[in-house]
């Protein structure tokens, strides 16, 4: 079973990564990545939402809705829990972190429709079939992989900054530039590991 455990952390961390494999969430990696203190705090609060999310989701699913046969009803209910999280961390960081509140702006709400964490509950719910200890582990994995690709991505954008880059390659191109290169390599561990 611990095998099993790591084979699925690792191989969402680094072969299947949301970002660069899945492209799920691409709006916040393209828009909050410029900074890397941003890019931490946003892959921080994606973690904990995507973590309970799924968490939540899974009880949910088969516990009430597959028992009451309803499951046909999982997407709605899993974008109502989605929006309480997000809701929920909104508040906790505008209260006690009011600095990252702001940074994050418009990206902080957008974490309610980020495909990435609605993907997860989806997959281990429905498509994966996980049971609870698996489910943990993916979200847990796919938010470390998010987490990693923010960070990488974060610190290459602040440091190509400063270099002389050509007029039309400036900004969300070269962004997306790297984003590819980052991908090939994330792509070439598949045979690695």
């Amino acid at each position: 079973m611990l095998a099993e455990y790591i084979s699925i952390a690792f191989g969402f961390i680094f072969i299947s990564n949301v970002l660069l494999s899945q492209f799920l969430g691409i709006c916040s990696f393209i828009g909050v990545s410029t900074k890397r203190s941003n890019a931490i705090g946003m892959s921080l609060s994606v973690i904990g939402v995507m973590l309970i999310a799924a968490i939540v989701s899974w009880v949910i699913y088969n516990l009430i809705l597959v028992p009451l046969d309803i499951a046909f009803l999982y997407l709605i209910v899993f974008i109502l829990v989605i929006a309480f999280l997000v809701q929920l961390l909104e508040m906790i960081l505008k209260k006690y972190i009011p600095g990252l509140y702001k940074s994050l702006g418009i990206y902080l709400p957008l974490i309610t429709t980020n495909c990435a964490i609605l993907g997860v509950a989806v997959n281990a719910t429905t498509k994966l079939n996980y049971n609870f200890g698996e489910t943990v582990v993916y979200a847990l994995a796919i938010g470390i992989g998010y987490l990693l690709v923010m960070v990488m991505f974060s610190s290459i954008r602040e440091r190509i900054a400063s270099y002389p880059i050509p007029k039309p390659f400036k900004g969300v191109a070269i962004a997306l530039i790297i984003a590819g290169m980052m991908a090939l390599a994330f792509k070439g561990l598949a045979g690695v590991i």
